[in-house]
């Protein structure tokens, strides 16, 4: 696994070969990314943002985003194994006094700790999870969103979800069994 662009490019992330932990793929987070930078339908933009991964896992996304400029990002994730190796990832890098990191549980009052508002929330939860969908709603209610803010969520293609009432849908993308939704709190 290896970061695309910016400031790190080049240098690769560890990551862990189980069954619990699916990394995100290089060319679907490259995609993710293209988005972001150059769609007229996304208002905030990576540079000087403040971004929350929810589920990050190893943190390749939020690593990505500190590469392209991102001010802070806030990592939640609450498989142990898996945070040690997104602390090593963050260390090796020296980026870690750009994060925040919760070894948690998303839940409700997790999401009530957080004090600062995010123009970009990342959510990659497990492809079998549906709690996500209450964390979704959490979030809209904690109204830690910036005006221009961006919710992310990574699921599988074949999923059923319905998001109508908690966030618009601005853009779907669907790659290999990924599917990616872009909106915005309503």
């Amino acid at each position: 696994m290896r970061i695309i662009s910016g400031t790190l490019k080049g240098k690769s992330i560890n990551y862990i070969k189980n069954f619990i932990t699916r990394p995100l793929k290089d060319s679907v987070k490259e995609n993710i990314f293209n988005i972001l930078e150059h769609s007229n339908l996304i208002k905030p933009k990576i540079k000087n943002s403040h971004i929350l991964d929810l589920y990050s896992g190893v943190g390749s996304f939020g690593i990505e985003c500190i590469s392209r400029g991102a001010q802070k990002v806030t990592f939640v994730e609450q498989n142990v194994s898996t945070i040690n190796i997104l602390r090593e990832n963050l260390s090796k890098l020296s980026i870690i006094n750009q994060t925040n990191i919760y070894n948690d549980q998303i839940n409700t009052n997790l999401i009530k700790r957080f004090k600062k508002k995010f123009h970009i929330f990342f959510l990659d939860p497990p492809f079998a999870d549906t709690n996500f969908i209450n964390i979704l709603e959490t979030l809209k209610e904690s109204k830690i969103y910036k005006k221009n803010h961006i919710i992310i969520v990574h699921r599988e293609k074949k999923s059923k979800e319905d998001f109508r009432d908690i966030f618009k849908t601005v853009e779907i993308k669907q790659y290999g069994r990924s599917k990616i939704i872009f909106g915005v709190f309503i």
